[in-house]
Order: C-alpha cells, then structure tokens, then sequence
C-alpha cells in the first residue's frame, strides 16, 4: 500500500484498519440483501484508442509502483454481488467522509500530485486513489478498478475512480456519496488508465486537462 500505512499517515492507518473491521463485522447484514439492491446493469464507456497519461500520474506510479502495476491474471471486471457491493458503498463513503479535501497548491504548494492522502488531506485524485488501495486490499480486482479523467461541472479536470463491473461502468466520486453509472454522472469522460498495460486509453473527449487538481 506503499506510504498510506506510514507514520505519518495515522489517521488514513486508522481509517483502513476502522474499514477492515466494519467489513469483517459486516456493515450491513448481507443475508438480508438480494439482487434487487444492487445498481441495475447499464452500458460500459468504450475505450477508442492511446491516451497521453496526465504527468502527475506518472510520477505517482514512480512512487507507487505497486499501485499503477496491471496483472492481466486478474478479472477484468467485478462480478457484482450484495457483499461486494456493500464493501464498495462502504468504502466511498468512509474516504469522503474522512480525508479534507484541499487543493494540491493549498496543501503543497504545487498545481498538481497525485499520492494516497497520507496526512488526512488530498484533491480528488488522492481520495480515488486511496479508495482502490483500500478496495484492492478488500479483494477486488484493481485492473477492474481504473482512474479516470473528466471534465466536470465547471469545466475543470476531474479525476473519478471507474469500477468496471458485470453491471457496467460505476463511478467513484467525492463529490457524492451516490455511485452513479458513468453515463448519469453529468462529466465529458476523456480518459482512463488501460486495463492491459501500465498506459492511458481514450473515451472520446475532445479536450484533455493538464491537471486534475480541483477539490
């Protein structure tokens, strides 16, 4: 999980350890659950070609190499059931609900880093990092777990966390505690990390953001 469990990281250490614990206790009783709870199936995005990767993740991958690693060993997408699914609700709301979200130039001085929010603060890229360590740590495939980049709301770059599921493409976003299909969430969808290589793919848009370093 590279530094996300450093000692300087003591308040994602405790929020990793305090996810782990409601998982195994079980949130949410999974008996209880059936198939109706679970997002219904809609359209997966296409991916139409190579994409530049943004600069900040390629330094990010220097540092975590285990986090950017591809196994083509691992499903290419998340064979949705109630347990799993609860596990990926859980998740995006603790991380949302636990790291403060601030500018990469307000916390570091910086336009733009990606990282895992060790010190309990990040943009929207750290949160979606962060969510896949904890979810990969869950057991999910990551190579069915890719980060995104969106042109969101205002215009700016967004990063958002994809889960390429047997249920379509769902979002991650921490903006919203809502896992919404890719095609509801509003953004122009440019680009993902490749689920065959340590790479970039195309989703289409038209103009690609240098950062992704809103909140």
């Amino acid at each position: 999980m590279g530094r996300v469990f450093s000692s300087k990281g003591t308040g994602i250490r405790a929020l990793g350890l305090g996810l782990f614990a409601l998982l195994a206790a079980g949130v949410a009783p999974v008996a209880a659950q059936t198939l109706a709870s679970l997002p219904a199936p809609t359209i997966a995005a296409a991916p139409v070609g190579a994409a530049k990767p943004i600069l900040a993740w390629v330094t990010f991958c220097q540092t975590y190499p285990a986090e950017c690693a591809v196994n083509a060993a691992e499903p290419a997408r998340i064979a949705m059931t109630p347990a799993i699914w609860n596990t990926i609700q859980t998740v995006n709301r603790r991380v949302n609900a636990t790291v403060t979200p601030v500018t990469d130039m307000d916390h570091l001085g910086v336009p733009d880093r990606w990282d895992l929010a060790e010190d309990g603060s990040g943009d929207c890229e750290d949160f979606q990092l962060l969510k896949r360590s904890l979810l990969a740590r869950a057991g999910l495939p990551r190579r069915a777990m890719r980060m995104t980049v969106v042109i969101d709301e205002k215009g700016e770059g967004h990063a958002v966390l994809t889960l390429i599921t047997d249920r379509g493409d769902l979002v991650l976003d921490n903006k919203t505690n809502q896992i919404l299909p890719w095609h509801r969430t509003g953004y122009t969808f440019i680009k993902r990390e490749s689920q065959d290589a340590v790479a970039w793919v195309s989703l289409g848009g038209v103009t690609s953001p240098v950062t992704t370093a809103n909140r």
